[in-house]
């Protein structure tokens, strides 16, 4: 367990967003598509210093959130793509929202049963090899202890704010609420919220990371940590994400439905004041 818990692109897309977010000064999470947040001008990125070194950066200012939970989920692939998808790696890193430090890290694999075996592909491209998910609990009993370690470390208190953080909408848009139809079983609230890492980097820089962490990386002049295709792994590098744009002032967030015309889920950005 140990040794996934050590690859980095989860703790840096969490150091990504805590950079972002000290660089830009002080922005917020808002609704998608109110034009007078869209955009920010360089020279006031430059005049916060972005590319200055984390040791000036000093403070981090108030915001709504407690806690972010830092998500990146690895399913089962192929090529062509396998139907249906299934959740092999289930990783959530909880990061103080205002100390920026991991407090706690959920990580669990999960057997799949629709297509038990691995493929080479998925296996080349993810590092999860069979003798990891084998004998693991299913997605139904992983969720469960999701929702005991939810319980344990205090995000269930309605007094305790917390939302998710994803690089894109897959994970918490298309995967796990496809594969919880498949299998019959319910979504529970707390999935159904998030902020969705690239349209936050997107609306604070002025351009779409079309190479995901890779992009928001070199944006925000950051190495990348750990293997790419990581759910942990992932997961750190979000984390990385998520502290530097919560330095940069991201504060507050409103939900969004996904559709005009559907209720939800949310899906929250950032957007810049």
């Amino acid at each position: 367990m140990l040794a996934p818990l050590q690859t980095g692109a989860a703790r840096f897309s969490s150091y990504l967003l805590s950079r972002a977010r000290k660089v830009l000064g002080s922005h917020l999470f808002s609704p998608c598509g109110v034009p007078e947040f869209c955009s920010i001008s360089t020279r006031k990125l430059a005049a916060h210093g972005f590319g200055a070194s984390m040791a000036a950066m000093v403070s981090f200012p108030p915001q709504r959130y407690h806690y972010f939970l830092v998500l990146d989920f690895e399913a089962t692939c192929d090529k062509p793509q396998i139907h249906p998808q299934e959740i092999i790696e289930f990783p959530i890193l909880k990061l103080n929202g205002r100390t920026m430090e991991i407090e706690s890290t959920f990580h669990m694999y999960v057997q799949p049963v629709v297509h038990p075996q691995l493929t080479p592909f998925c296996t080349e491209l993810t590092g999860i090899i069979q003798a990891m998910v084998d004998g693991q609990p299913s997605l139904q009993q992983v969720l469960e202890r999701v929702d005991e370690w939810m319980a344990k470390e205090g995000l269930l208190d309605p007094n305790v704010k917390s939302i998710f953080v994803t690089c894109g909408d897959w994970d918490l848009k298309v995967m796990l609420p496809g594969q919880c139809q498949y299998l019959g079983l319910p979504v529970a609230d707390y999935f159904k919220q998030w902020i969705n890492l690239k349209k936050a980097y997107s609306f604070a820089m002025g351009c779409w990371p079309k190479n995901g962490l890779l992009d928001m990386n070199k944006g925000l002049s950051l190495q990348h940590i750990g293997r790419p295709h990581s759910g942990i792994g992932l997961d750190k590098a979000s984390l990385a994400a998520t502290e530097e744009e919560r330095k940069g002032g991201i504060a507050t967030a409103s939900p969004v439905p996904q559709s005009p015309s559907e209720p939800g889920p949310y899906n929250y950005c950032l957007l810049t004041s």
